[in-house]
């Protein structure tokens, strides 16, 4: 046998061998520099890998060009959904500011008035009242005692039937007035006859809030690792999920102005309580769903930026006497700081910024809370949304809040007519309407790319398409087609906490060591192509191309 022969691929190697030789003294011509340059020193530790690893991830949703691709991403890592605290506008539980605040970052202001920016439009507001006053007074009266309503309770069981009519006609008022307010100043302020207005809106938002004590099965979980007996009360990320549903929403093309210069944000006068209970001690349900950012609109909207928002507060009439007025008007600053918060937050991430990607300029609404009679009016700054737990204890930035006691708009009503009717009240709701949006002299959407922002401007039919409806059907939170696998009282009781079945086959996913509400969103079989629609003459790709952005 002889050795000596030459192998086949050695000229192959030889060549490689020689490019790469050649790079390097390619490399050692520019080997000198001016200063010195080193490496970065990398925490190699397990807690410093995990943390890189999860800033890549952060990363890589930055750099994602379109905002529909950066939502599913939020969503990749679960399959099921995110196990969320669940924040909705309706129902606000004894006690909850504290951790309303902390939850959204958001620094109180109560005052008497509006915010100072609002006093260079008060003396037009108070001539537009002077015009509007009768109109107004005529709606309320005609609402009250002029039109007769066969009210239709929904089968919402969680609402009171005084609570759904006292929403019902806190929404008809708010639309005459609305209306009212709006054809006189078409032609007075630019931006009131562009806005769009929109009627009983789909308002959601999602973030994570660091800083959170573990719940005792997430503890009794980590005590069965020994790497992690040691981090046993370790603080963790919350998932949470806002829905609302206010009356009505104007928007516009423009963003309002700034209540404060953005630098305020880091003032260190603003204080935010810490909250690092468990959400169902204060009263709050956990619920498994997908993480949605939606605004009323679709991405894509010209009109993507919000102006006024008018909710109801018939939730009062639902909640116990015991809890007494005080923390009635808590629950009304509840609302407003979880609605305000939840539709900039939801703008946002239309904008390209999401809960790991923090915003890069403020952002501001208007928020009105009422049943017709009695009025509620905030302003609100949005700043930041960096809250998970690298960032709940570093984050200098607050979000900030101006609010106002509850007004009356008027007195009684006698004989169809309106007595008592508070014209600062009115004046107040007038200067919400006349604040005008203005352009940035910045790039609002950073993050985003220049020519493919939405997954619209995608020039591909199959990867469009396929982004489209991955997306609509995240967002409408159906159920999977096969539930998530459920573990029985029996089998927690004889083999999880008592191991009496030793003698049985092991299949179920916690005998196999198998979390199943870890899977991931792109784990799953795409759909089969047949033969006969396979690319002709021969193909072997058996399943279709699937798009998930790769984080």
């Amino acid at each position: 046998m002889n050795f000596m022969k030459v192998h086949r691929t050695f000229p192959r190697l030889k060549k490689v061998l020689l490019r790469r030789s050649s790079q390097a003294v390619a490399l050692d011509e520019n080997e000198y520099t001016e200063t010195p340059e080193y490496p970065p020193v990398l925490d190699v530790s397990k807690e410093g890998k995990k943390l890189r690893k999860r800033e890549a991830k952060h990363e890589n949703i930055k750099n994602l060009k379109t905002v529909e691709e950066k939502q599913i991403a939020l969503n990749l890592p679960r399959y099921y959904g995110w196990g969320s605290v669940m924040l909705t506008e309706d129902r606000v539980p004894y006690n909850a500011l504290p951790m309303v605040k902390c939850y959204t970052r958001t620094h109180f202001v109560a005052q008497d008035k509006l915010p100072d920016m609002y006093a260079e439009v008060a003396p037009a507001a108070d001539g537009v009242v002077a015009e509007i006053k009768s109109l107004v007074e005529d709606a309320i009266a005609i609402e009250y005692e002029g039109l007769q309503r066969n009210f239709t309770p929904t089968g919402d069981t969680t609402k009171s039937v005084e609570h759904q009519k006292e929403n019902a006609l806190a929404k008809n008022i708010a639309r005459q007035v609305n209306r009212i307010i709006s054809n006189n100043l078409s032609d007075k302020v630019p931006h009131i006859l562009p806005a769009q207005v929109d009627y009983d809106p789909r308002h959601e938002a999602f973030w994570f809030v660091g800083g959170v004590h573990p719940s005792r099965r997430v503890i009794r979980k980590r005590a069965e690792f020994p790497w992690q007996r040691d981090k046993l009360l370790e603080p963790k990320d919350r998932a949470v999920q806002y829905l609302g549903k206010p009356l009505l929403a104007l928007r516009g093309h423009l963003p309002l102005k700034p209540l404060m210069p953005y630098s305020e944000a880091t003032n260190p006068e603003f204080k935010v309580p810490k909250f690092t209970y468990v959400p169902q001690n204060v009263g709050y349900v956990m619920s498994l769903r997908h993480a949605t950012n939606i605004p009323g609109y679709w991405p894509g909207d010209y009109d993507e930026f919000g102006l006024l928002s008018i909710h109801g507060r018939g939730h009062l009439l639902s909640r116990k006497q015991s809890f007494g007025p005080e923390d009635n008007i808590e629950a009304l600053h509840c609302q407003a700081i979880k609605a305000s918060f939840g539709w900039l937050s939801a703008q946002a991430n239309y904008q390209g910024f999401t809960t790991f990607n923090d915003l890069t300029y403020p952002l501001a609404t208007q928020t009105v809370i009422t049943n017709g009679q009695i009025w509620s009016l905030y302003a609100y700054q949005l700043n930041t949304m960096l809250m998970h737990n690298e960032h709940i204890d570093t984050n200098p930035k607050h979000n900030v809040c101006f609010g106002t006691q509850p007004m009356q708009l008027f007195d009684t009503i006698e004989d169809g007519k309106v007595k008592g009717l508070n014209d600062n009240v009115l004046k107040m709701l007038v200067q919400f309407y006349m604040n005008t949006p203005e352009e940035r002299d910045y790039d609002l959407k950073p993050y985003l790319d220049k020519e493919e922002s939405v997954i619209a401007d995608i020039e591909d039919d199959n990867r469009r398409c396929w982004l489209e409806e991955t997306y609509k059907h995240l967002v409408s939170n159906r159920p999977k087609h096969l539930l998530p696998p459920e573990t029985y009282l029996w089998e927690r009781i004889y083999k999880i906490q008592h191991n009496t079945r030793f003698f049985e086959k092991k299949r179920r996913p916690f005998e196999l060591g198998i979390n199943p509400y870890k899977r991931r969103l792109s784990d799953h079989l795409p759909p089969y192509i047949p033969k006969v629609l396979r690319p002709y003459p021969k193909c072997r790709k058996k399943f279709e191309t699937t798009y998930y952005p790769k984080v």
